[in-house]
């Protein structure tokens, strides 16, 4: 009975999530009502609050549903890397902007990063600090994996350089969604061309 109740709440709260990325995306975050993401999840607005107690508790879990999706699929990048810097790093960083906008838009993304530079003490801005730096960590893993297959010169501080591709990247996604007009393909041409910079510094191997 007991694991029959877990699933049941682990199945509730999947579903007000899933509800609140629904009418986050079609109203927008500010617009978007607890009454209406109650009822498209098929709960009560009792039972919403037993699971959250503001809106943007929310919002959180759903950007920690995509980042958790996204480093669990980064994994497999960096256990079988493509066998050259350039293509492995742009191949990692990919998987992270081709998946950004599953669950958020634009501007839940703009919320989520107002909230976290906002309120720096709060729960919401250190969850948001502590899932950067797993994105942050995963790069440097990648980094090392690269350095220790010969991919990266041996003398390359691959903990630093790892930690800037993520801070010059993670800046490019912040100007993607600051623009509208910025379309995915624009964003990954300009990941391409900070990539190609930097294998040039490292000593790797690029495929043209």
């Amino acid at each position: 009975m007991a694991g029959l109740r877990e699933r049941q709440k682990a199945k509730r709260h999947r579903a007000i999530i899933q509800a609140a990325s629904t009418l986050f995306k079609q109203n927008g975050y500010e617009a978007a009502r607890i009454e209406a993401i109650a009822e498209v999840a098929e709960v009560s607005v009792g039972t919403f609050y037993n699971y959250f107690e503001h809106k943007a508790d929310l919002l959180l879990a759903i950007v920690s549903m995509e980042v958790e999706e996204v480093l669990h699929q980064g994994e497999g990048v960096v256990a079988a890397p493509p066998d050259d810097a350039y293509d492995a790093i742009c191949t990692l960083v990919a998987t992270y902007y081709d998946h950004s906008l599953v669950y958020l838009t634009k501007e839940m993304w703009r919320t989520a990063m107002a909230f976290s530079i906002q309120s720096p003490d709060t729960p919401f801005s250190r969850r948001y600090r502590e899932l950067d730096h797993q994105l942050s960590e995963q790069v440097v893993a990648l980094m090392a994996r690269l350095q220790q297959g010969g991919l990266v010169r041996s003398g390359v501080d691959a903990r630093a350089f790892g930690e800037l591709t993520f801070l010059g990247l993670n800046g490019l996604f912040t100007a993607y969604t600051v623009s509208e007009a910025m379309a995915l393909d624009d964003l990954k041409a300009a990941m391409f061309r900070q990539v190609r910079a930097l294998t040039a510094q490292i000593g790797a191997t690029e495929r043209v």
